[in-house]
């Protein structure tokens, strides 16, 4: 869990993930500036902090770096904002542990009035529609939902792909997806009840704009690596872990 201010919606999530299912749950705080890290501790969550905010996908780095140490079968993604449905985490995995997928997103697009109706707003959406179909045409991929915050994957998946040379930003998570495509990995998704409310983390229209030209951005560098033009950092073979990126402390 890549948490920041989550403390309102923190045990909502953590209940809502079928017991039995999981092995450990870990959360990496971002230096909140609420009793997120309080309440984690208090539910019995392994807790790593960040001394200071360093950005969505610097905590995603931390929480992948510390879930390698437990040389973990699976690893899943959810925010403890309580915006995904926690319930379909026993199904995803099961995609997995099966060998059909190395990596499963949720995918909140299940059709136009459901996600509307669940409260996306109508700017996100559009763009969500545009950039995913971008996307899967220069990915070769044919996703529902490439910007989900619900991820899943097989410890391969994590040791392949070199996530320490992303964006510490919320471009992080287009990079990973390109790379797992440049490395031929297996993709797929399934639907998720999603929820739009004021404590759900969500970034506003300025940083949606940025975040859709850094993901065209993130395109173009794929096109140029596949083509031999050009050569990508992002697109090299995953190194071990570098010092800096394992967090603080717990």
């Amino acid at each position: 869990m890549p948490a920041y201010n989550a403390a309102l919606t923190l045990e909502k999530t953590l209940r809502d993930i079928p017991a039995g299912s999981v092995d450990e749950i870990i959360l990496v705080d971002d230096a909140s500036t609420d009793a997120t890290v309080e309440i984690a501790r208090g539910l019995g969550i392994t807790v790593i902090c960040h001394d200071k905010n360093s950005g969505y996908g610097a905590n995603q780095k931390t929480c992948y770096n510390e879930a390698l140490k437990r040389k973990p079968d699976i690893v899943i993604m959810i925010h403890p904002d309580y915006q995904y449905d926690a319930r379909i985490v026993p199904y995803v995995a099961g995609f997995l542990t099966t060998g059909i997928c190395d990596l499963v997103l949720g995918s909140r697009i299940r059709t136009r009035r459901e996600t509307l109706e669940c409260g996306m707003p109508v700017y996100k959406y559009i763009s969500n529609r545009f950039l995913t179909l971008i996307e899967n045409t220069i990915l070769g991929q044919n996703l529902g939902d490439f910007h989900s915050g619900f991820r899943a994957y097989t410890r391969r998946v994590l040791e392949t792909i070199p996530y320490h040379e992303n964006s510490d930003d919320f471009v992080f998570d287009t990079e990973f997806l390109a790379q797992a495509a440049f490395f031929g990995l297996r993709i797929g998704d399934v639907p998720i009840p999603t929820r739009y409310f004021e404590e759900a983390s969500s970034i506003n229209f300025s940083r949606s704009f940025t975040y859709g030209m850094q993901t065209l951005l993130v395109m173009l560098k794929y096109v140029l690596q596949k083509t031999g033009l050009m050569k990508f950092g992002i697109f090299s073979l995953a190194s071990p872990q570098r010092p800096g990126h394992s967090g603080s402390g717990q």
